[in-house]
């Protein structure tokens, strides 16, 4: 039995990730799912060993970064083995017999999402944040708020009705989300990977040019970089940087070790496969990664 924690309640794209997850074989044995309020709250669930892995949405085409999961990423205790990706549109639900809209809930990040489509059909409705897009279905439900933008599927968990369906101001957009669980080995490396740290610096000149130009000097291509606050004091912050390729490429090892010099503090979150491979050129990467792809949709594959 595998305990794997969630933004919940049921009826979120997490958990739809989460069983997308389950169907690539990143878990073994029985999965259980525990819904948690927040990616924070799903990553301490690993920490605490309530949970043995969390799913947790990363980063969303329209709006960026999921600032609260780079947040929690950031303590130590936990480690990135695997994504996949969803595209996201939303049903606009409402309860049996509504006539009037006055309130509207979702997660703030949906709310990004649908803003165009809200005022062209809901102008001057009141916004009120949820937790996440399947709780603002529950609060509909509950009578807290008249409509909320969520899964289809959270129609049908809370009986509620589907005022419009596949409502996105940006066709196609897509969220990233990951499977985090401790600290062990690495994700086997498919030929196209990613490997993620989060760092600080001393706070003096060119100190983040010196820790890049570790990167530069050995041809390794960040695909992200960003800094996030250390709530610690003004002017302190973190940086998360995504890199192309595993721990186990040579650059990318001998990259860090050269950065882990110029660091006050320096974290390895996890090397993994992706599969966003179409950009990349080289042959044999390409049938690597076609080959783990492959084992992956059979079940073969453990993260």
């Amino acid at each position: 039995m595998t305990k794997v924690a969630f933004l919940g309640p049921a009826g979120t794209f997490t958990e739809e990730a989460l069983w997308r997850f389950v169907g690539m074989g990143c878990f073994e044995g029985e999965v259980v799912p525990l819904g948690v309020g927040s990616p924070g709250e799903a990553l301490d669930a690993v920490r605490n060993g309530d949970a043995e892995f969390a799913v947790v949405a990363i980063e969303n085409s329209v709006d960026g970064s999921v600032t609260p999961t780079f947040d929690a990423l950031a303590g130590n205790g936990v480690q990135i083995f695997q994504e996949t990706d969803i595209e996201v549109m939303f049903s606009i639900l409402v309860r049996p017999g509504t006539k009037e809209i006055r309130t509207f809930a979702t997660h703030p990040v949906a709310r990004q999402q649908v803003r165009g489509w809200l005022a062209e059909h809901l102008p001057g409705v009141e916004f009120v944040a949820a937790s996440s897009n399947a709780a603002a279905a529950q609060m509909v439900a509950e009578g807290r708020v008249d409509a909320a933008a969520a899964p289809g599927r959270a129609a049908e968990l809370f009986g509620l009705e589907r005022m419009a369906d596949e409502v996105a101001d940006v066709r196609g957009a897509r969220t990233r989300f990951v499977v985090v669980g401790r600290p062990g080995v690495p994700t086997r490396r498919s030929g196209a990977d990613r490997t993620a740290v989060v760092f600080t610096l001393p706070n003096k000149p060119g100190s983040l040019v010196g820790a890049l130009t570790e990167f530069a000097l050995r041809g390794v291509d960040m695909s992200r970089i960003e800094s996030r606050p250390t709530r610690t004091g003004l002017g302190t912050y973190r940086f998360h940087v995504d890199l192309i390729g595993h721990i186990d490429d040579a650059p990318i090892a001998e990259a860090l070790r050269a950065l882990y010099l110029r660091c006050e503090q320096l974290s390895f979150l996890g090397s993994w496969p992706t599969l966003d491979i179409v950009s990349r050129t080289d042959t044999d990467r390409l049938a690597e990664a076609a080959a783990w792809v492959d084992a992956a949709q059979k079940g073969q594959c453990l993260c």
